[in-house]
């Protein structure tokens, strides 16, 4: 067996554990994805697919920008006790409309 040399790092657990679905459904684990894409990397000498900034409409970007602020609690949201609490809610905005 060859020698091999280990490469740590650092992600998400929720990253990881969605990566780790997908290939098991390709019956491979996560260490031989990495390890075709580096081999890939290599025979196409860079990335084995065209590096793409991702592309937003600004109603897009604005609600991507308000879920992370949600999410790291700059921004404080409303919450309800239940269902029909939203819902009245709504009905009265729409009532406003």
């Amino acid at each position: 067996m060859p020698k091999t040399a280990s490469i740590s790092m650092r992600i998400e657990p929720e990253v990881k554990a969605q990566a780790e679905e997908v290939f098991a459904n390709l019956g491979i684990s996560v260490t031989d994805a990495i390890n075709v894409f580096l081999h890939t990397s290599i025979l196409e000498g860079g990335f084995p697919f065209r590096p793409r900034q991702p592309r937003y409409n600004a109603e897009t970007y604005a609600a991507m920008q308000e879920a992370r602020d949600i999410m790291s609690g700059k921004v404080q949201v409303k919450r309800y006790a239940s269902l029909d609490e939203l819902l009245q809610e709504i009905d009265a905005e729409d009532a406003d409309a």
